[in-house]
């Protein structure tokens, strides 16, 4: 998701966030807990070897799980409701740099759908419509969220106040 204040003096490149060296050795050990969590899981939920399972039935689950988020601009969606919490229409197409509104409207009725997202209609006046991440939303974010803290460290968004 794209920060619609980062980019004010023309530059491409982010500034990086600021942590001292106790949060982000803090940071990393609970990412490797996650890596340690996500080996025991994968070693728990793993599917026996004969038919119908196998390699092939891991695959298909997996990209069947995976699909309405890999869709172009749902995990981005999600991302903005899952950071900001719950947001008008208008307000979530700000943060989403470069969705058209048809395709905003289009992709929320889709993860409605998928149980990820949920509309509320607060009646006014004015009618205000909210939209915001369902249980299973959260917990994705959730989820989601150590990889995204891996992928910021890892790429140099979060660095460290001082040198090792």
């Amino acid at each position: 998701m794209l920060d619609t204040d980062a980019n004010e003096e023309g530059e491409g490149a982010l500034p990086p966030h600021t942590v001292d060296n106790e949060d982000l050795s803090s940071i990393w050990k609970l990412i490797e807990g996650t890596e340690a969590n996500g080996r025991d899981i994968r070693s728990l939920i793993r599917a026996p070897k004969e038919a119908p399972y196998g390699l092939q039935w891991e695959v298909n689950v997996a990209m069947s799980v995976l699909s309405p988020l890999s869709q172009r601009w749902n995990i981005e969606i999600c991302s903005a409701l899952y950071i900001g919490g719950p947001a008008r229409f208008n307000n979530l197409k700000g943060l989403l740099s470069g969705i058209s509104s048809r395709t905003l409207s289009d992709k929320l009725s889709a993860l409605s759908g998928e149980g990820y997202v949920t509309r509320t209609v607060e009646e006014g006046p004015p009618v205000k419509t909210l939209y915001s991440l369902t249980e299973k939303g959260m917990r994705v974010g959730r989820l989601l969220g150590n990889l995204v803290a891996y992928l910021k460290m890892d790429e140099g968004h979060v660095i460290t106040t001082t040198e090792d």
